[in-house]
């Protein structure tokens, strides 16, 4: 196998460095982008997105003014110490590009008007704060309490709650559909403004967790909702894209 560096006597291979991305968990990732991007290049160049010669230098010229390769002797030596020639740098910036072009195709505002109007409900969101506990008595026993004296949520979190957010006083913030557990995202944004839900056991078990919901927002076209619906159009002509292929891993 190809050696990656050496350490004094020890020589990292290709081989052990796959095995190490796979147990970090890093390796599925890395290949599950490199699969869309390849997918993407395909799609451009069998759709006609055309390249200029200028666009291309104008690409690779920003990527060495970005890490200071001023100098073409700078550039050969930084492409000499990753061991890529510069037929491959050519293809990489190439291939970006065909990628980028590609997918302004994908998700147009029209497409993302379109989307909204069918499916406007799943952009609603809401606005909440929690409180995380150790037991199903106290949970209840803090419920029981915030039911008396709800403008103590923030406090009651600060003081008693388990998450990582009890020192802002226990708010998440916006969130959408899909960012919550279903069972309990059924119950929220069905919730009005001011009610307590819960308290819900985590899915392992250890603790219990009382929602509180602040706010309440109809979904509206806005630039974050307008950017995650270009995402999904995008997420779902490349699940198309891939069908047209055999993919298969090593």
């Amino acid at each position: 196998m190809t050696a990656i560096v050496r350490i004094d006597d020890e020589i990292v291979d290709v081989g052990e460095f796959i095995r190490l991305l796979k147990l970090n968990g890093q390796f599925d990732g890395l290949i599950e982008q490199l699969v869309r991007d390849k997918i993407t290049v395909h799609a451009a160049k069998r759709s006609g997105v055309e390249l200029t010669a200028d666009e291309i230098q104008t690409r690779a010229d920003q990527f060495r003014r970005i890490r200071g390769l001023h100098r073409a002797a700078d550039m050969n030596n930084y492409l000499d110490a990753l061991n890529v020639s510069l037929d491959e740098f050519e293809t990489y910036i190439t291939d970006t590009l065909y990628q980028e072009k590609m997918l302004e195709k994908v998700g147009t505002q029209r497409e993302v008007e379109e989307y909204f109007q069918l499916n406007s409900p799943r952009f609603d969101s809401i606005e909440v704060s929690h409180i995380v506990l150790d037991t199903e008595g106290s949970a209840k026993e803090m419920m029981s309490y915030l039911g008396d004296d709800p403008e103590s949520f923030a406090d009651m979190a600060r003081e008693h709650s388990l998450a990582d957010t009890r020192d802002d006083g226990g708010v998440i913030g916006r969130v959408m559909r899909g960012q919550l557990k279903p069972d309990i995202e059924a119950k929220v944004f069905n919730a009005e403004a001011g009610d307590l839900l819960g308290p819900f056991i985590s899915a392992d078990g250890a603790s219990f967790e009382i929602f509180a919901v602040t706010a309440k927002y109809p979904a509206k076209l806005d630039e974050d909702v307008t950017a995650e619906i270009r995402r999904l159009l995008r997420e779902d002509w490349l699940l198309a894209r891939a069908q047209e292929h055999l993919i298969q891993a090593r």
